[in-house]
């Protein structure tokens, strides 16, 4: 790849506005994938979370052509009868792209849309749990809830219970969200653990309390977003929300003392940034600059949060490059991982404008021109 000259990159920089590069995020994978070609072959979170950006830019520009990807690669899935072509019913990474299907299905009325979510929704009332209801995040996975998971299954189902009158999904996602941040919370940190294994049987859980070794990056950025994409369709005096909402604030109060006050990203492992070893990665600061800017928007932090936010998001565009056709290339996003120690994350390769990192920055270019507008 030939990235252009960086006073280029620089001018464009200074020039463009949040939603105008979330829009060059779009265009680049828009460019490289026909939408029913995103990968991988099969309904899945990847596809997700970057089709759910695409959504929200859509709806912030009106352009109909992020409309219309989106509903392409729907539709190449999501067969006339409500079933999905190729899914895991047992990971709960196959259930998250349902939340697509909320929008097309208002857009549209076309009950296969509906059909499709009920063919994924109603499976979380009988996925497999740990001994406390915790959801295994994958089949093969036993007893093991990741911090991610959240993400995959939160916010489709506390929709779900919103937009069909089916309330117990509520309690459901609530219950889910107080466990796992109660058995991966850090007390000297505040940060969460990726995951954690009631049974203590993963090669990498704590024999005392179930816990990863370490806090990821990306996982712990899943969780807050999860949460505000659920606050969007929880009830206001929902039991749960409250204490929610504070968990929310702790988080990401203690995020902000992990971000590095030069570049402004954070880093792969959050809380070791002082190992030569370590890197800076720029999709859990995605995610991180979402989840601020979208509190504050939201009332749950202080509007002076935003300053962490604007730092994260310069921290970002900041490493962008572009390619000799011209698109935005987003650099330094670890590919998927299991959970594992230091070095295991440390030693995962990254990848370029991949799709959840893609995902990740068009959230939070979307988050902080929202941002820009209430100021």
């Amino acid at each position: 790849m030939n990235a252009s000259e960086p006073n280029t990159t620089k001018t464009l920089q200074e020039e463009l506005t949040p939603i105008q590069w979330a829009e060059k995020a779009c265009e680049a994978l828009m460019s490289k994938f026909e939408p029913e070609n995103l990968p991988p072959d099969r309904f899945h979170y990847h596809q997700g979370v970057f089709l759910s950006g695409m959504e929200k830019c859509w709806r912030e520009t009106g352009d109909q052509k992020y409309y219309d990807y989106i509903k392409g690669w729907v539709d190449s899935q999501v067969l006339a009868d409500g079933s999905i072509k190729k899914f895991k019913p047992d990971e709960l990474d196959d259930i998250q792209p349902g939340v697509l299907l909320y929008n097309l299905y208002e857009q549209t009325g076309d009950e296969r849309y509906k059909k499709a979510l009920y063919t994924l929704v109603p499976l979380l009332k009988s996925w497999k749990t740990n001994p406390s209801g915790g959801f295994w995040h994958k089949e093969h996975y036993p007893n093991q809830m990741w911090l991610d998971g959240l993400y995959m299954g939160g916010p489709i189902a506390v929709q779900f219970g919103k937009t069909f009158g089916e309330s117990e999904y509520f309690d459901m996602m609530t219950y889910q969200a107080l466990l796992v941040e109660k058995h991966t919370k850090d007390p000297v940190t505040g940060l969460l653990y990726h995951g954690w294994d009631e049974t203590k049987e993963a090669k990498w859980a704590d024999p005392v309390t179930g816990c990863a070794p370490e806090f990821w990056g990306r996982a712990i950025g899943w969780y807050p977003v999860a949460l505000l994409e659920m606050f969007e369709y929880l009830p206001e005096d929902h039991k749960d929300k409250a204490e929610l909402v504070a968990i929310l604030q702790d988080l990401l109060a203690a995020l902000i003392k992990f971000q590095d006050p030069a570049a402004g990203l954070w880093y792969q492992v959050v809380d070791k940034g002082d190992r030569p070893d370590n890197w800076l990665e720029s999709s859990c600061t995605a995610l991180y600059a979402h989840a601020i800017a979208k509190a504050v928007r939201f009332g749950y932090l202080d509007a002076s949060y935003l300053q962490y936010a604007w730092k994260g998001y310069q921290g970002v565009i900041d490493t962008l490059k572009f390619d000799e056709n011209g698109n935005v290339v987003i650099g330094n996003i670890c590919i998927g991982t299991g959970i594992g120690d230091y070095a295991h994350y440390i030693a995962r390769p990254t990848s370029e404008n991949d799709l959840h990192g893609a995902g990740a920055f068009i959230l939070m270019c979307v988050e902080m021109s929202l941002a820009q507008k209430t100021v």
